[in-house]
Formats: C-alpha cells, structure tokens, sequence
C-alpha cells in the first residue's frame, strides 16, 4: 500500500497543497510552527478520521476559510498498489454551528467506522512519550486506534460499546438520583458485555502479541541492557493477574503460560461482575468494570516505566512499541503500515538514530519530518526524496 498523492485545501495552515510521493521515504524539512506536524497529521487523519492532537475537528479548519462560507476543509489521497482501494476523501463542513464530516471511499460515501483500516499508518510524535507517562485513558486510546486499524469488527464494537456506555451511565445516574427498577439495567448489562468482552479479547490478545514483538526492538534500542514487558491491566478480575505475565512471574523470570481468555469466557466473568458489584455502581452512579476503565503497563527489570521511568527510557519504551505496532500491523493484515515521524530524529542519540534508519526499509513508505537534515545519514537521503515546507506551502527540495 502507497499513498501516492495528497491534496489539502484550508486544513490547518495549509490554504492549498498538492504532493506526489514517488519514492518510498520522504523526508519534509521545515522550521518550527511552519506545517510539518500538520502535514503527517493530514495523513493520519485520512486513514482514522481522528486528529491526534485537536480536540474537535473544528480546529482543523483554517480560520481563513471564514471568509467563503459556508468553511470547509478537504483531505483527499490517492491510494496505489491495493486492488480495493484506490480514493480516500474527506471533508469537513460548517454551514451553521454544527460541523458535517462527509466520507468517500472510492467516491462512494461512507461512515467513519467503514474509513478506518483502509489505509493503514504508524504515528510517532516527541508527545507520544505521554503514552508512557501520561494517563490510562492516553494508553486505552493508543491500543484502540492501533486495534481499530487492522480489526474492522474492534472497531464497530469500540463505536458500540461507547455508545451503550454513555447510556448505561446515564440510567446509572437517573437511579441514583431518583430510585427506580434497578431491572431497567439488564438491557445495557447485556449489550455492554456483549462488545466490551470483545473489546478485552482483542487487547489481550494484541498485548500478548506486542509483548513478544518488543523485545528484540527494545533490547536492541538500549544496547541489550533492557528487558521491557507489556502488562495489561483489567478492572475484571482475570484470575487475579496481569496480563500476559504478573508481577511475580516477571519477578521469577518466567514467560506466559496461559492462552489468552475468549470473547465467551471473558464475556461471563463481565456478567458476574456487574450483578456483584450493582449496588456500588448505583451508588457512583457510574459504570466501574470494562475497557473503558482498564490500563497498560510497560516494565523494565521489574520496575512500572510509566511512574519511575526516566524520559530518556520513556522515549525509547514509546520508540519501541511504535516499531512493534508496525510488525502487528504487518503480520495481522499482511499490508505494509505507512511510518509516519514528526522531527524525532533529533529527540534521539546517535545509535538510536541508526537503529530506526535501518529499521526503515524499502518495502514499507515512510514519510518523515525535521528542522533540518543532520541527523540523517548521507546514504539514507540519497534513498529518499527531499521536501520542504514553509507557512503551509509544500514544495521539492534542490539536491
């Protein structure tokens, strides 16, 4: 899978940008506050309709667009070497107060949830070292996105499940408010199970899997010196543990030895506990146990990353997971993620540095942004056509 053209109208800072990606790595030079985030951010967007960094799409709308209304952004891309695939398109729309997002797929329209998994891509920013220090519900949202991608059916029941969720809260809190059957519960009790035991399967299953495609990327990141393990923390109680491994089989050295739970089985142990733990929940007036209440972990010799982690660890650790997203991608698909690298080379030493040039081959698209070029190697330029970008406009960089 390639993106082989972009264009861009009023997004962001960019009035109106057209690009034509012929090699496989792109490198986009710019200063700071000049576009080169807003590009990569363009790209992700396309292929999840989710801005990682906006907290509506309204700020995606140049403020310039005002000045024709109705305001309006468009993201449009040219897919190559995928035989269903070959037109995304967006569009964001404000003829009132309400935004319109209007989808096409192959110039037929679609919904979000038929968008995301089409085109498939990797995001690393400098913030995503909050997905190791930051919040439980930054590291649920990372799990969700990477899942969403590659599992069409994880991402109905994630849309799902958020929907069953608001309304269970809501009947959660009219109970506690004013007294009533708490029978009018079973209907959401059973459709919150039903997608949120398919929701932890999927994780489960996707930790497991990350926790063995790290550790040969971390390890070499860090010179063979750490050791990092995924855990994944339920709020259901899954025999007690972790997940894959518990503090005390990290501490003993041991590997997993268990197969990870169905969507059956977990679904019961969900059932099981929303009937003993009700009466807590009507008085919270709120839904306790799930997904939406659940945690990643990353550990190195024992110790949560996420709470005593220095920032350089906590770098490398987001480095790492990134790099084995892209190996989740690849062997659950069998499609080629597009890398996407907003000015990290700089954030890292040499070795690093090295490490992820070389991690980055010819087969797989990368498009890579920096304030400058001397973090990069002579041969890796000479593999990659060079772009720079100035006050939102995009242009082919002189050799």
């Amino acid at each position: 899978m390639f993106l082989a053209h972009l264009s861009l109208t009023n997004f962001r800072n960019c009035l109106r940008s057209e690009m034509d990606f012929s090699t496989s790595i792109t490198v986009v030079r710019g200063a700071n506050a000049q576009g080169k985030t807003n590009l990569l951010e363009a790209i992700y967007y396309l292929a999840t309709a989710g801005s990682p960094r906006a907290r509506t799409d309204r700020e995606l709308i140049n403020w310039l667009a005002n000045d024709e209304p109705p305001p309006f952004a468009r993201l449009e891309g040219r897919i190559e070497g995928s035989d269903d695939l070959r037109e995304l398109s967006v569009v964001l729309l404000l003829p009132d107060d309400r935004l319109q997002k209007e989808i096409r797929v192959n110039g037929v329209k679609r919904r979000v949830v038929d968008l995301i998994g089409q085109l498939k891509v990797v995001l690393f920013m400098p913030e995503d070292i909050d997905l190791i220090a930051g919040s439980p519900d930054a590291r649920r949202r990372y799990l969700d996105s990477a899942l969403s991608q590659i599992d069409r059916g994880y991402s109905r029941s994630l849309h799902e499940y958020n929907r069953v969720l608001a309304r269970r809260n809501s009947l959660l809190r009219r109970l506690r408010d004013s007294p009533g059957d708490p029978r009018q519960l079973e209907f959401w009790d059973q459709r919150l199970t039903e997608h949120g035991s398919r929701l932890l399967a999927g994780r489960l299953a996707a930790v497991t899997e990350l926790n063995e495609l790290v550790q040969d990327i971390h390890s070499s990141l860090t010179g063979g010196q750490e050791r990092l393990h995924l855990l994944y923390r339920s709020s259901l109680p899954l025999d007690g543990e972790d997940w894959p491994l518990s503090y005390r089989q990290l501490s003993l050295g041991m590997a997993p030895g268990r197969d990870t739970p169905d969507s059956v089985t977990l679904k019961a142990a969900f059932d099981e506990q929303l009937l003993v733990r009700r009466e807590e929940e009507l008085e919270r007036g709120m839904s306790l146990f799930g997904p939406h209440r659940d945690d990643l972990r990353f550990l190195v010799g024992g110790v949560d990353m996420c709470t005593f982690g220095s920032r350089g660890q906590q770098r490398t650790i987001a480095i790492s997971i990134k790099l084995a997203e892209m190996q989740l991608i690849r062997s659950r698909s069998g499609v080629e993620p597009i890398l996407l690298l907003d000015d990290v080379m700089s954030e890292l030493d040499e070795k690093r540095r090295q490490y992820l040039m070389e991690a980055i081959h010819g087969d797989q698209q990368a498009i890579i942004t920096a304030t400058d070029l001397t973090s990069f190697t002579t041969p890796f330029l000479e593999r990659a056509e060079v772009w720079s970008i100035r006050e939102g406009t995009i242009g082919r960089l002189d050799s």
